[in-house]
């Protein structure tokens, strides 16, 4: 399914509505779709390498306007739905913990191959404060986009080939920076640390 779901994408990418679908596609990967738009704003920045800017800001509207949507079914919805199979306790505490670190959860989520949908709809859910979410959204899904529309339009296929054999273990070690880097501000900021 997900092979045809990308061939599909890829017959777009020589369409006069091409742009049209990379946004339509970005808005709906936010918040349902399984396929994230990246496969056809690849093929269209091959094809258009002096439009890979454009491409990646039309990618990435999109993806925060889909982020958004998500964000609102969470907030009708989500909730209820978590309390038909969650204890009120353990949403609390899930609750607590995105409170404290929703921005960067979004906003890793939003660059890395975890499904950001996920995160969009569970910030809905939590009530997290939307212009942080959008702030998360626009830093982590730009980042993503425009690094992976700037460097084809630099580098062309080569760099697919890297982006390709290398981006999930990228996205890991970013992680991990990341969570490194909170864990250590915050071992520095108690009361006798160093």
């Amino acid at each position: 399914m997900f092979h045809d779901l990308s061939q599909w994408m890829l017959e777009w990418a020589d369409s006069p509505y091409a742009v049209w679908v990379l946004f339509f596609i970005s808005v709906a990967e936010s918040s349902f779709f399984p396929i994230p738009p990246d496969i056809l704003l690849i093929a269209l920045v091959l094809s258009n390498p002096d439009q890979g800017i454009w491409l990646a800001m039309v990618t990435t509207a999109g993806s925060v306007i889909g982020g958004v949507i998500g964000y609102f079914i969470g907030l009708w919805g989500g909730r209820p739905i978590l309390q038909r199979f969650v204890a009120e306790k353990t949403i609390g505490k899930v609750q607590r913990q995105f409170d404290r670190y929703g921005g960067w959860a979004v906003g890793v989520a939003g660059f890395t191959p975890i499904p950001y949908k996920v995160f969009t709809i569970a910030s809905g859910a939590f009530s997290f404060k939307l212009p942080v979410f959008v702030l998360a959204s626009l830093a982590g899904r730009g980042g993503r986009f425009f690094i992976v529309a700037g460097s084809i339009q630099l580098f062309g296929t080569q760099m697919i080939e890297l982006v390709e054999r290398y981006f999930n273990i990228g996205s890991f070690v970013l992680i991990v920076v990341i969570v490194g880097s909170l864990v250590l501000l915050r071992v520095l900021r108690k009361p006798g640390s160093v």
